[in-house]
C-alpha cells in the first residue's frame, strides 16, 4: 500500500494546477439507454456532451450485475472474489480493511475528495438521505439530501407490490419540479462543492457525484414523461422461443411478480425508466455547465458510468442480476486532460475494474500493488489499441446452502458465460450474427473449439478474480474504527 509523507504532501498542495482534478459521476441501474450509445428514443444531450469531449467504450461491462459488489469492486479495483463482497449491505472493510479504495488513494496524494450521493450501496430509496453503507476513510466530505422523491411523493408512487419501492417495479409522473428531487438537490449540492473548489485551488479534487436515478422507484417530474409517449414505448417480442435453450440458472434473476406485467404495465414502466434517464441527464447537464462557468473544465477528467445495466424485458427479465449483455453492460465514457481520441468509440471489452488504475495513473496516485483492472490511458490516446481485449462478470445463484456462481466472458465477438463451473449449464452467443443473445450455440458441434478456447480463457480469468490467497476474504460482522493512515 502506498503511504503519504510529509515530504511529498506538501509540494503537492501547492502544485495542484499541474494535477487534474477528478468528476467522477455514476448512475444508478442504467442501462446503454443513451443517445450517445445510439438509443433510438431516449434523449440525454448532456451526456452525450462527455461523450464527445472524450472516449465512449461501447462494450464497457460490470464485474457483478448487483450494487453493493459491483461499487465495491470498482472502488477497490479488485473483482468482487477479492473484495469478498457478493452482496448487498456490505463494505470492503468488513473483508480487506486495509485496502485504499479509490478515492482513499487520492486523499493520500493531497486531493480534496467529496461524495455527493451515492457512491457506494444504498437501501434505495429507504437509505436516501444518509450515508448509506458507505466507508468514511474513502471521503473528506460527504453530502446526502433527500428531496419530495423520498420524504414526500411516496405513497403517490405506483408499484407492482404495495409499498415496496427499492427492488420491485415501480414509478411516478411528479408534480414538482428538477430541484425539489434528490437528484436535482444533488446536482445542487455539486454545484456548492465546484465553487468552494474553485475558490480554493491550492488542492486539486476528486468529486465523487451519485445520481439515484433511474434506479426504482422511476420518479421524475411529469414533464420528462411526455417526451416519450407511453404507446411507442418498445416492447420485447419473441420471448417464450429465445429462452427455449437456456439454463434455468441464466434466468434465475426473474421475479415472481413480474407475472403481474401486461402490456400496457410494461410500456408505463419503460415510459418511467426513460423518463427518470433524461431528468438525471439533466442534472448532469448542470454540473458540466458549472464547472464550466468556473473556469474548471479544461482541466478536469470527467468520467460517467454506471454499476451495471439493466433489463427492460429482454428474454423476459426486467432489472438486474443476470449475466446477458443487458444487465452485465454499462456506459462508460472518460473525458479530460488526457484523452487524445475525444469524440472516438473504443470497442474493446472493458471493465468499470480498470477505472481504479486508469484514474490514478492520469493523476499520478499511486496505487496498491494488488489492483486487477487494466490501465485504460493507451486506450484513451489510441481507440484501436486492444488492451486485455476482454472482460468478464459474475453473479450468484442458489440460497445461503445452495450458493453457486456463474461467469461470463465478453470477447469483441462472443459472449460466453459457465454456471457452477458448467455442471448447471453453458451459453455461447456470436454478436457478429446476434447481439441480442437469443441463439445459444453452447451445444453446436461445429463451435466446439470455440467453446474449448473460451471456456479456458474464462477460467484462466475466474483464477486471476482471487487473491494471492486463492480464497474468497471472509465477511467479518461488527463495526471498526475508520484510520485514515493506517486502515
Amino acid at each position: 500500500m502506498s503511504t503519504l509523507s510529509l515530504e511529498n504532501f506538501v509540494p503537492q498542495l501547492h502544485a495542484a494546477e499541474k494535477r487534474p482534478n477528478v468528476l467522477f459521476i455514476i448512475s444508478d441501474d442504467l442501462n446503454t439507454s443513451l443517445g450517445c450509445y445510439g438509443h433510438p428514443q431516449v434523449t440525454s444531450p448532456n451526456i452525450d456532451r462527455i461523450a464527445e469531449r472524450g472516449v465512449l467504450f461501447d462494450r464497457a461491462y460490470c464485474q457483478y450485475p448487483l450494487c453493493g459488489p459491483s461499487r465495491n469492486s470498482m472502488l477497490c479495483g479488485l473483482y468482487p472474489n477479492s473484495t469478498g463482497i457478493h452482496r448487498n449491505s456490505q463494505i470492503f472493510r468488513q473483508t480487506i480493511p486495509s485496502h485504499q479504495s479509490l478515492s482513499h488513494a487520492f486523499r493520500m496524494q493531497g486531493y480534496f475528495a467529496a461524495r455527493i450521493g451515492k457512491l457506494y450501496h444504498y437501501n434505495v430509496p429507504k437509505s436516501v438521505g444518509t450515508n448509506g453503507h458507505d466507508d468514511p476513510g474513502s471521503w473528506e466530505l460527504e453530502l446526502n439530501p433527500a428531496g419530495c422523491d423520498r420524504l414526500l411523493e411516496e405513497p403517490d408512487i405506483f408499484s407492482l407490490k404495495k409499498n415496496s419501492f427499492g427492488g420491485t417495479l415501480s414509478w411516478y409522473a411528479s408534480p414538482r419540479g428538477d430541484k425539489l428531487h434528490t437528484d436535482g438537490m444533488l446536482a445542487s449540492d455539486a454545484e456548492w462543492v465546484l465553487e468552494r473548489c474553485a475558490r480554493d485551488k491550492d488542492r486539486p479534487f476528486f468529486m465523487a457525484l451519485g445520481f439515484f436515478r433511474p434506479h426504482t422507484p422511476y420518479v421524475a417530474p411529469k414533464p420528462y414523461f411526455k417526451g416519450y409517449p407511453v404507446k411507442e414505448m418498445p416492447l420485447v417480442e419473441g420471448v417464450e422461443e429465445s429462452v427455449k435453450d437456456l439454463p434455468p440458472d441464466a434466468l434465475g434473476s426473474h421475479k415472481k411478480e413480474h407475472d403481474l406485467l401486461n402490456d400496457d404495465l410494461r410500456q408505463q414502466a419503460i415510459q418511467a425508466y426513460f423518463a427518470s434517464v433524461s431528468f438525471m441527464d439533466a442534472q448532469v447537464g448542470r454540473v458540466l455547465d458549472k464547472l464550466e462557468e468556473l473556469g474548471l473544465a479544461e482541466n478536469t477528467i470527467v468520467v460517467f458510468t454506471s454499476d451495471h445495466g439493466y433489463h427492460l424485458g429482454e428474454h423476459g427479465l426486467w432489472q438486474k442480476m443476470s449475466l446477458f449483455e443487458e444487465s452485465a453492460r454499462v456506459p462508460l465514457i472518460i473525458a479530460g486532460p488526457g484523452v487524445k481520441e475525444a469524440g472516438k468509440v473504443a470497442r474493446t471489452p472493458v471493465g468499470l475494474i480498470d477505472l481504479y488504475p486508469t484514474l490514478a495513473n492520469m493523476c499520478n496516485v499511486p496505487t496498491p500493488e494488488n489492483l486487477q483492472g487494466q490501465d485504460l490511458t493507451p486506450i484513451l490516446n489510441d481507440t484501436t489499441k486492444e488492451g486485455r481485449g476482454w472482460a468478464v462478470t459474475q453473479v450468484m445463484r442458489g440460497g445461503r446452502n445452495q450458493q453457486r456462481f456463474g461467469y461470463s466472458i465478453r470477447t469483441p465477438r462472443w459472449r460466453y458465460t459457465e454456471w457452477n463451473n458448467g455442471q448447471d449449464g453453458r451459453e455461447l452467443y456470436d454478436h457478429t450474427k446476434d447481439p441480442l443473445e437469443q441463439n445459444n450455440l453452447a451445444k453446436n458441434a461445429h463451435l466446439g473449439e470455440i467453446v474449448t478456447d473460451l471456456s479456458k480463457k474464462l477460467n484462466e480469468a475466474i483464477i486471476g478474480s482471487f487473491p494471492e490467497s486463492g480464497e474468497i476474504p471472509p465477511v467479518k460482522q461488527g463495526v471498526w474504527a475508520p484510520n485514515l493512515t493506517d486502515p
